[in-house]
């Protein structure tokens, strides 16, 4: 049984629904892992900072501007503070936690050669935003959640459409709809489901689910209730940024060719008939390939090592015990 991502109610007048949120879609592309063709062993990536290092201002500054860095001939990535504040203002990025040396002038290493980078702690890490090319304002979680939309379990209806007047460029998720529990949720679920399956109808409203409000349509499904999430309008791009169409009347006989040629291939939607061909070969190359399958080492030196740390101790144990005994039958 899928796990329910979102519980709440679907709410249209006066009318309250319990509801229950699940993805109706599982993706099963084929995802590899990279390994060393020496060795064996899985690579990892690492959280490592770019760039020179930099000397973190002192108190109040929210942008940063990018320049060369001190004494050198091409343009590097330092950052410095933006020209808007004054020059004997104490400057800091926003953010309350301890921020390593992040923003400021460029220091030169030594001889040359930066050492081997280290991870940077999950704790020292910032939120930042590149406002314009070469200037980084950066936020802290309690700024964030100051503007995070305000947290409800509550799918409010704003009005009903006919599903043929959005554009499918507009959906993006799909979800299943069940009702909730508790007593008295089914009977209006499925009244919801029959009006709107009459009307050919779906419902738009907005949620929150976990720190994000979406825009979503709610129509009946083959066997319930499904929701999609909606891009908003200005995250659809303009058609004429790719192309400007222009239209020409085409001549009639060719119109007719062609709509014969369309209702030659129409048939019944099967989503079964249209398969990922793909996904099928390459998983098939897979396990074609299981007899040449690596076994990944063990980490043999780490248990050497543990296993002689234990029998070290325990033999030391003993040790100590023949000695409290021996000093006991003197005694």
């Amino acid at each position: 049984m899928p796990q329910a991502v979102w519980t709440g109610q679907l709410s249209f007048g006066l009318v309250n629904i319990p509801v229950k949120l699940y993805s109706a879609t599982a993706p099963k592309n084929v995802r590899f892992h990279q390994y060393d063709a020496q060795t064996g062993r899985r690579i990892r990536y690492r959280r490592v900072a770019s760039g020179p290092e930099h000397i973190a201002p002192s108190q109040q500054a929210p942008t940063y501007e990018q320049k060369p860095p001190p004494d050198t001939a091409e343009p590097g990535p330092s950052l410095k503070p933006s020209p808007g504040s004054s020059a004997g203002e104490p400057q800091s990025v926003t953010p309350s936690v301890d921020v390593p040396p992040a923003f400021g002038e460029a220091k030169e290493e030594a001889g040359g050669e930066s050492p081997e980078e280290a991870d940077v702690p999950w704790g020292e890490i910032v939120k930042g935003f590149e406002i314009e090319p070469g200037r980084v304002v950066t936020v802290t979680p309690e700024e964030l959640m100051s503007v995070a939309p305000e947290q409800s379990r509550l799918l409010e209806v704003e009005q009903f459409v006919h599903l043929n007047e959005i554009d499918p460029v507009h959906f993006d998720k799909s979800y299943y709809v069940a009702p909730g529990y508790g007593a008295g949720a089914e009977r209006p679920y499925w009244l919801l489901y029959k009006a709107m399956d009459a009307a050919a109808e779906v419902a738009v409203g907005r949620f929150v689910m976990r720190t994000k409000e979406y825009l979503a349509a709610v129509r009946p499904g083959e066997h319930l209730l499904m929701l999609e999430t909606l891009f908003y309008a200005d995250e659809v791009r303009d058609p004429k940024e790719i192309w400007m169409p222009h239209f020409e009347e085409a001549p009639e006989r060719e119109l007719r060719i062609a709509r014969q040629l369309i209702d030659a291939l129409t048939g019944e939607w099967d989503p079964d008939r249209h398969r990922d061909e793909y996904r099928e070969r390459l998983l098939e190359l897979l396990r074609n390939k299981v007899d040449e399958a690596h076994v990944i080492p063990e980490p043999e030196e780490e248990v050497t090592s543990q296993v002689i740390d234990l029998m070290d101790a325990l033999k030391a144990s003993v040790e100590v015990a023949k000695l409290a005994r021996s000093a006991n039958g003197s005694a």
